[in-house]
């Protein structure tokens, strides 16, 4: 599975050099953060009203569209998959209850 994310990882970190009429990815990437934000915002609430719906096939759908655009900002802010992967590793032997408080001030 992390051979797909690295690829789209490179994929998308051409797409940076696109031209925005002839990329999507290209045209979030010139219209900036904002832009970008405003896609995942749109996608996870589309995740949301798919899974209220138990449609099982829009939840893949729409999770898919949300994972896409949050490896658009991976990209954008020039990070990888690896990097919350790795996160993901260090939280697998904790409570998350634990992690939680850790982060708490």
């Amino acid at each position: 599975m992390s051979d797909l994310l690295s690829d789209l990882a490179n994929v998308l970190e051409h797409r940076k050099n696109a031209d925005p009429a002839s990329s999507y990815v290209a045209s979030l990437y010139a219209k900036g953060l904002d832009a970008i934000l405003k896609k995942i915002g749109e996608e996870a609430t589309e995740v949301i009203i798919a899974a209220k719906t138990q449609d099982k096939q829009a939840v893949i759908h729409e999770i898919a569209d949300l994972w896409f655009h949050s490896m658009v900002l991976l990209s954008h802010l020039e990070l990888q998959p690896a990097d919350v992967l790795t996160e993901l590793q260090n939280r697998f032997d904790r409570s998350g209850i634990d992690e939680k408080a850790s982060r708490d001030p």
